[in-house]
């Protein structure tokens, strides 16, 4: 297929391009306000499918609005009229096409006039009315409240929340671009005329903003919120687009001394946690057993012996374990273990626990294997 696609290089345009290539769409033709006008005549004359994204958001005179969001659509059915090319056309509009300002009244224009073009060509016509947009590479400080929030909070500047009750409609970038993709295929879901992205979000400025402090503070705290949230994990992918690109990285603190170390790596409210510990040659560590807290151990380099009793018995049960044969081992309720190193260098274990650690009830008794 031809797919011409206006405003490539804005925020959905850009994700929409990238996909489609992922996708194996191999003529795509790319159109922003860069691009030479005469080739609009050559992507029109051969396009099978137009994703018409151009338009006018913050411009410097508010008659921009209409020549930008009515205007160039005109444009474009002209010259798709002028090539009797009746190749589907999908038309980006906004929720604020119901709204008396100069934005939405512009946008109602181009759906109008879309529209009335399907009426008179037989073109099928999609005109969707997004709600608001989020993800990576949008631009932040312009007309989207998560990306400024995103990027003021990751790059410790400030955020200025005038209602903190305020009701956001949110709709996800991929979920966006999977939608109208799937239009190529005739798959998309139309209500009262106009069609939706199938995913959409309701939430509080507060609640945005409190998940994206959280973000923030999992350096420090290692929380991670719960992923299993849809909306939770994809706004902390589109946070994490935000970091300065000097600051990916962030220290862990590590519990150090001569028997090695013992460094938390991840905590979740859910899932519990995942931490490193490091083992000096001939050193054992552990000797303890729990009523409830249960672990995985998994020893990715180095040579050791994963030992148990239960703590009834006198019976030792040993696992040889090496980072040349990854296994995971569970850590039984009820039997106190230990793990020492037998080789002549480092050993790395990763640790699981189905719970945070607590220092209010560690759950963790003393007693030799």
């Amino acid at each position: 297929m031809n797919i011409l696609v206006t405003g490539a290089k804005g925020f959905i345009g850009k994700n929409l391009v990238t996909e489609l290539r992922n996708k194996g769409f191999n003529y795509v033709y790319e159109f922003d306000t860069d691009t030479d006008l005469n080739l609009l005549d050559d992507y029109c004359k051969q396009a099978d499918f137009v994703f018409h994204l151009a338009g006018v958001n913050r411009p410097k005179e508010t008659s921009e609005f209409m020549s930008g969001n009515f205007g160039f659509t005109s444009t474009l059915l002209q010259k798709l009229k002028y090539f009797k090319n009746s190749c589907p056309v999908m038309l980006s509009s906004s929720i604020q096409a119901e709204l008396a300002n100069p934005y939405g009244e512009s946008k109602k224009a181009g759906e109008d006039l879309m529209l009335k073009y399907s009426q008179e060509t037989g073109a099928r016509v999609l005109v969707y009315r997004f709600p608001n947009v989020f993800g990576k590479w949008c631009r932040p400080n312009y007309n989207s409240a998560i990306a400024t929030f995103c990027y003021n909070i990751a790059n410790d500047l400030p955020i200025q929340i005038n209602d903190p009750s305020t009701v956001l409609n949110l709709v996800y970038i991929d979920d966006v671009v999977e939608d109208l993709i799937s239009n190529l295929n005739e798959n998309a879901i139309s209500r009262e005329g106009y069609f939706q992205i199938s995913k959409v979000y309701t939430v509080t400025l507060e609640e945005v903003v409190n998940l994206i402090y959280k973000y923030k503070n999992s350096r420090s705290d290692l929380l991670i919120p719960d992923m299993s949230d849809e909306f939770t994990k994809k706004l902390y992918s589109t946070y994490l687009s935000y970091l300065p690109e000097d600051k990916f990285s962030y220290d862990l603190k590590m519990n150090v001394d001569l028997r090695g170390s013992f460094t938390e790596f991840v905590r979740t409210p859910d899932r519990g946690q995942v931490s490193i510990n490091i083992s000096k040659p001939g050193i054992t560590k552990g000797n303890h057993w729990h009523h409830t807290k249960n672990e995985k151990f998994l020893v990715v380099s180095g040579k050791g012996v994963i030992r148990f009793r239960d703590i009834h018995s006198s019976k030792v049960v040993e696992y040889f374990v090496s980072g040349e044969k990854l296994e995971v081992v569970d850590i039984p309720v009820g039997y106190t273990h230990n793990i020492e190193n037998l080789a002549d260098v480092d050993m790395v274990t990763i640790m699981w626990a189905n719970e945070t650690f607590d220092s209010e009830k560690p759950d963790t008794y003393y007693l030799e294997v």
